[in-house]
């Protein structure tokens, strides 16, 4: 998919690559939630998958592949991570829910790195920071509509893995071979999930269709649309867009699943979304001086 100046072009496959990231969640839990397949056999499915379609797109997109260019197992073991503790989470949680802890542990763990790596955040983001744990918190604090805290604390454990595996793949040459590649490593790391989780498999046939179109539509060509995108997008935009992911999912999560949308929900995804916005707006204003 070659990138032109196309504003309209840009705009459609943005707004693509973030449905397909919502999907993710939505397919996820229409499977689990219903009890259609087990979470081992989701995951594997789900990166079998998207390692087959992966390849095929390498094949058909990547015009000259630098043989130099490849993952890396420890790339692949984030990924493997956040996938099989994303669909252990997904037994429990609503869609909108799991999407927001997701979603807000990646950016934190990613504002977390920055503040190791050295970065002086300025008051203001600290104050986004401090509103996105806030949040979180208040997300996760006990009461009548809290989530359930294991499958809370898995999603979370799920969002560090996936801010690991995007820090670790920042600025690569060729991103779509090397998600194969750490797509193609995590793959054999899932079947060994699979075969400890076996007393507990349970796959029927809709379930399997939700778990390849997991891998094959919403994480690998949702993939490929992003990589496309991207090269067009400021780093500024390219982050605040995500932050339309949870939304898109919980508002998947309602029309789909007649989820809930509580004022525990609402205050929480206002307060974690709004935070990391504010992040993301002051670090663009710092980085252009001002």
């Amino acid at each position: 998919m070659a990138v032109t100046s196309s504003p309209l072009r840009i705009t459609v496959l943005t707004t693509l690559a973030m449905l397909a990231f919502a999907a993710n969640s939505v397919f996820c839990r229409l499977a689990l939630g219903a009890g259609t397949i087990d979470a081992a056999s989701f995951t594997f499915i789900r990166l079998l998958s998207g390692t087959l379609m992966l390849v095929i797109l390498v094949r058909l997109r990547v015009a000259k592949r630098d043989g130099s260019v490849h993952g890396s197992w420890w790339s692949a073991a984030m990924l493997f991570l956040y996938a099989i503790c994303f669909s252990f989470a997904y037994l429990s949680l609503d869609t909108g829910v799991g999407a927001l802890i997701l979603f807000g542990c990646v950016q934190l763990s990613m504002i977390g790195w920055g503040l190791i790596q050295g970065e002086r955040p300025s008051l203001v983001q600290w104050l986004g920071t401090l509103l996105a744990v806030g949040g979180l918190v208040y997300l996760l604090s006990p009461g009548a509509t809290a989530p359930p805290l294991f499958a809370a604390v898995l999603m979370a454990i799920a969002g560090v893995a996936w801010g690991v595996y995007s820090l670790r793949g920042r600025g690569v040459s060729q991103p779509l071979l090397v998600t194969a590649d750490n797509f193609l490593r995590a793959s054999p790391m899932a079947l060994v999930a699979l075969m400890v989780a076996m007393p507990a498999w349970s796959v029927d046939l809709h379930g399997a269709v939700l778990a390849v179109l997991s891998g094959a539509l919403a994480s690998a060509v949702g993939y490929a649309i992003w990589y496309a995108a991207l090269p067009a997008l400021s780093a500024t935009l390219a982050a605040s867009v995500q932050l339309s992911v949870p939304v898109i999912a919980a508002a998947f999560g309602v029309a789909l699943m007649a989820e809930p949308v509580t004022p525990r929900l609402v205050i929480a995804s206002l307060v974690i979304l709004g935070g990391i916005g504010l992040v993301i707006l002051a670090r663009s204003r710092q980085a252009r001086g001002g």
